[in-house]
């Protein structure tokens, strides 16, 4: 992501792409660390420039993870679970995860997916997996990246041209989260248990606390009630 970042101050074209066989640095949210094993996962940020509304940034990344699910399905015939508002699931394990940030007008988007790990260190086997594993063979990190820019276009594109009603839809069916699970969101400052009530207009996740009162969970985490 810094060098695709570097580029799009730049000036690169939307849809450059910068990718590594491993990185020593892996980025997740809130400056998580991302396990980034040598030759495994498919490690790449994409420069975007499309025509988006103020204040639709957040929905880039709904549509993004979209874009990461069905590239999967098509390359793997692996269903994933998307968990608001960035986490690719396979079951209750995360394949894959999304980061975007601005870069001037641009959209940088990393995504990291697990893809041929045979195995994970103890600490991380219990929350994430790989397509590998899922699937019981080895899969194409080429096909898999074609499969993933050519719907990232297609998504970014239909976020452009109509907005973010039909991404909100999409996603909202794509995800077992987004409405009637019951969750824990940490804020930083706590955590907050309740039942998920939909996104809002600027894709938010909107949250019906045990106490009854109504939360819009702009960042936090989301996890399911233990």
């Amino acid at each position: 992501m810094t060098e695709a970042s570097r580029l799009a101050a730049e000036g690169c074209p939307s849809g450059t792409v910068v990718g590594a066989d491993a990185q020593s640095a892996g980025q997740g949210r809130y400056g998580r660390s991302w396990l980034s094993e040598a030759d495994a996962g498919l490690y790449v940020s994409v420069v975007l420039r499309y025509n988006f509304a103020p204040g639709e940034a957040p929905v880039v990344t709904l549509a993004l993870g979209l874009a990461t699910v069905e590239a999967i399905l098509k390359t793997t015939d692996i269903a994933c679970d998307l968990r608001w508002p960035n986490d690719v699931l396979i079951g209750p394990k995360k394949c894959a995860g999304i980061l975007t940030h601005m870069e001037g007008s641009a959209i940088v988007a990393g995504i990291g997916i697990n893809v041929n790990q045979p195995s994970f260190p103890p600490d991380l086997s219990e929350i994430a997996t790989s397509l590998r594993i899922v699937s019981g063979r080895a899969q194409s990190r080429e096909r898999l990246l074609v499969d993933l820019l050519v719907n990232m276009d297609r998504y970014c594109a239909l976020l452009e041209k109509e907005g973010p009603d039909p991404i909100l839809k999409l996603f909202s069916r794509a995800s077992s989260y987004v409405s009637g699970r019951r969750v824990t969101v940490d804020l930083g400052s706590g955590a907050v248990c309740g039942t998920t009530a939909g996104l809002n207009e600027s894709g938010f996740l909107m949250l019906r606390s045990d106490d009854g009162s109504e939360h819009v969970i702009i960042a936090g985490g989301v996890r399911p009630c233990s």
